[in-house]
Parts: C-alpha cells; structure tokens; sequence
C-alpha cells in the first residue's frame, strides 16, 4: 500500500523518460489509480472526479500528456504508442499493478500498455475513449478538425471549439479551468507539442484491443459531440474488451469533470469488483 501526500494542493513530480519529464502528483493511501487527461487537456481535468476516490480509500496519481500542462514539450514524437511507454514507465515508478484512467486519447494509451504490459494494469477505466481512428465520426467532421489544428492558430481554434465538446453539462468552474489549459498551451514549444498530437493515429490501440485481458470499464456521455452515435461506439469498445459500458447523462467528452458523482459512483462500483476479485 502507497502512503503519500494527502494536501489539497499536492507538490508537482516529474518522471523522466527517454526525451523529457513527465509531471504528476500523487495523493492518498490505498489501491493505486493513474488517472490520464485527453488531447489539449491537463490533468486538473480530474479535478472534481480526484477527491471523490480518494475518499473512497484510493491513492490517486494524475500526470500531464507529454507536451501538455507541466509536463516538457520538446519530445521527439507524440501519440498513443509514446503515451503508452509514458504510462508504463509511470506505473513503474510510483507502483504496479494500478488501475489505468484514460480520457479520450489516453484511453486509446492506456490500452496499449494494458495489452503489453498486463502484470501492471489491474484494471482499465476508460472515458469517452478513442480506441481507433474515428468510425463513428463524420468525414466533414474530421477534415475540418485537422484544418483548425494545422498551423500556429490551433491554440486560439482549440480555445473556440473546446467548449462544444462540454455538451451537456458545464462545471460551475469551466472558464477558470479552459483558462488554465490555454495559458498552458500558449507558452513557447508547447504550440507545437499539440498540433503534433492531433495528428495521433489509433490504429495501434485498435490492433491492441484483442490482447488486454483486463477487465475494462467504458465511460461515456450520453452527448458526447465526438461520436455521431455514442452509445454505438461505446458499445463496440465494451464488446471488444468483454467490458462493461455506463453512459453517463448530461455529459459530452468529460465526463470526469461534468458529471463527476455519476463518473465517480460507477468507477468506484467497477473497482470494488475489481479488487474483490484480485
């Protein structure tokens, strides 16, 4: 059992690994928890989802993508197979075997490691998850994505479309918090650290699907904007990992953040299972 820093504010840590550091902070004793942000993200994302487990008895980590937040932004590559060696390099560090939260990208991360490194994923909860490049979203969709992503303004475009994958649900805190996030993106390097993530492939994550034998939790918003059909594209995730699927409602591609009760309360009802069953 971990036994770390249970203050409100905890003191920023960094991993490094192969190309720069990695920033997390750990809080809490109990079974352990890496809980990941999504694409243009940064870890404050589990804000409101972080003191809900830790009072329900678990040690909680949360890290920075690399190029995001805290962490550098002069890495040689981004995407889901670099997140991945991330996390487990992570695990490695702050303890093992954990259970793996990933939003959006991160879930696609998240599964990799799971797959090639079973002995330390316990478990995997994964929210409004890509898993593979986009079948249930629009082509229009997709292209106009890259369009604002492609050059030095993809800050001030992420800025703009951002809030419309909140549908449903706003946290009282979301200005503050988009605030946070693009004073993070806007400093030198960092830029380009995330136009160079938009450009991730999921086709190693859905290649990876058949290999995690963890047993899996997938989280999605019943409005998630992602996903023409979310509650298809969920269920396809929760049938290639044996899963179990809860579609949280109110909420778009944050769960974690907009609906943090409901989030908590099924993650923590999958977790008593997991360790029950451990």
């Amino acid at each position: 059992m971990l036994n770390t820093t249970s203050d409100s504010q905890p003191v920023t840590r960094y991993l490094s690994v192969s190309g720069g550091r990695i920033a997390y902070d750990l809080q809490g004793s109990g079974p352990l928890l890496l809980l990941l942000p999504g694409m243009g993200e940064i870890r404050a994302t589990y804000r409101l989802l972080a003191p809900k487990l830790l009072a329900a008895g678990f040690t909680v980590a949360t890290a920075d993508l690399r190029g995001h937040g805290d962490s550098d932004a002069d890495f040689p590559s981004y995407g889901d197979v670099d997140t991945a060696s991330d996390i487990t390099a992570l695990l490695r560090q702050i303890g093992s075997p954990a259970v793996v939260v990933g939003n959006s990208m991160s879930a696609g991360s998240a599964v990799i490691a799971a797959a090639e490194h079973p002995e330390l994923v316990q478990a995997l909860v994964l929210l409004g998850p890509f898993v593979r490049n986009s079948q249930n979203t629009s082509g229009a969709k997709r292209l106009l994505f890259r369009a604002m992503m492609a050059g030095p303004w993809a800050p001030w475009a992420w800025n703009g479309f951002v809030p419309t994958l909140y549908k449903g649900h706003k946290p009282t805190d979301f200005e503050t918090y988009r605030s946070e996030m693009m004073e993070a993106m806007r400093r030198p390097g960092y830029n380009k650290a995330f136009r160079r993530t938009t450009a991730t492939d999921h086709t190693p994550a859905e290649h990876a699907l058949p290999d995690v034998v963890a047993p899996s939790l997938i989280l999605m918003g019943t409005e998630d904007p992602d996903f023409t059909d979310p509650t298809a594209e969920a269920a396809w995730i929760g049938k290639a990992l044996a899963g179990t699927v809860v579609m949280i409602d109110d909420a778009g591609h944050y769960p974690q953040s907009q609906q943090p009760q409901a989030t908590a309360d099924a993650v923590i009802s999958f977790l008593q299972g997991v360790h029950r069953n451990a």
